[in-house]
């Protein structure tokens, strides 16, 4: 795949970098009337609303990967973009969204594993990310996990990422919490830190905003495989339907736009080997 630079939420990015703290409505908050999961008139979707280049609130718009994955599926599946409800579905709370029918499916940097798969069912992946180090444009001197040794490394508060850097890659590496990414951001920008760590693709969003546009790059040596699913409730008979749409979806060519928009202006590709992925089959 080419190489991709990044800027389509440029501007939407920078002026709501601060909804990573307050967030827009909670789960069960939708956009637009409040009509029942499952109603059939229309289809409400779980997403982030604090992560620039995958799921970001923006007054009543809604921008990035996810979302816009989210809306090809949708329109696969027979809705209309007015028929879409966004729902804010934090990371905590997205198993629970689902068994309780506040949101029909979800699109939220959705990591598909075994116990998540005891609660709620799910299809795809659509993308496969990779934990990477976000680091200054002009730094030299990382280029891996390992370069970590006696250096400061932020990650969000409860995230396991740079915890799993200390135990894997390098034991004195210092660790700075902050409470979420725009924070990292300001401090790798100060020379607080020296590096920030999450999903790569989460990296290339925070690095392409107006307000960091050229000061960051993501290493682009990602050490883990996160393959991002769409949620659904358990043993939903959707399955077939959403893998259909998204194996359409990179056929067509769409898969590969919407990367190359929502990842315009930082130094990011995904990883070819592990993308576009093939969807898993339906349990």
């Amino acid at each position: 795949m080419r190489k991709h630079t990044m800027g389509l939420l440029a501007m939407a990015a920078a002026s709501t970098l601060a909804l990573s703290a307050c967030g827009g409505g909670e789960v069960g908050e939708p956009t637009g009337e409040d009509t029942a999961a499952g109603g059939g008139d229309t289809i409400r979707i779980g997403i982030k609303y604090d992560q620039p280049g995958l799921g970001l609130q923006d007054g009543d718009s809604f921008t990035g990967f996810d979302t816009d994955v989210a809306r090809y599926v949708a329109g696969k599946l027979g809705y209309s973009e007015d028929q879409i409800q966004f729902v804010e579905t934090i990371s905590a709370n997205r198993e629970t969204a689902l068994q309780n029918g506040d949101v029909d499916m979800i699109f939220a940097t959705y990591s598909i594993t075994d116990e998540r798969k005891e609660l709620i069912s799910f299809a795809g992946p659509y993308f496969v990310a990779g934990q990477d180090l976000l680091v200054a444009s002009d730094n030299t001197d990382i280029t891996g996990p390992e370069d970590l040794e006696g250096k400061n490394l932020c990650s969000v508060t409860g995230s396991t990422s740079a915890e799993n850097i200390k135990t894997e890659y390098a034991e004195g590496v210092q660790l700075v919490e902050r409470g979420g990414y725009a924070e990292c951001a300001t401090a790798l920008g100060s020379g607080a830190v020296d590096a920030v760590t999450t999903d790569d693709i989460i990296l290339a969003g925070l690095a392409a905003t107006e307000e960091n546009a050229g000061k960051f790059k993501v290493v682009g040596a990602p050490f883990s495989e996160e393959r991002y699913g769409v949620g659904l409730p358990k043993d939903s008979d959707q399955c077939e339907d959403v893998n259909a749409a998204i194996t359409e979806m990179i056929e067509d060519g769409t898969w590969e736009q919407l990367i190359a928009d929502n990842t315009e202006g930082a130094d990011y590709t995904p990883n070819a080997d592990l993308n576009p992925p093939t969807p898993d089959a339906c349990a």
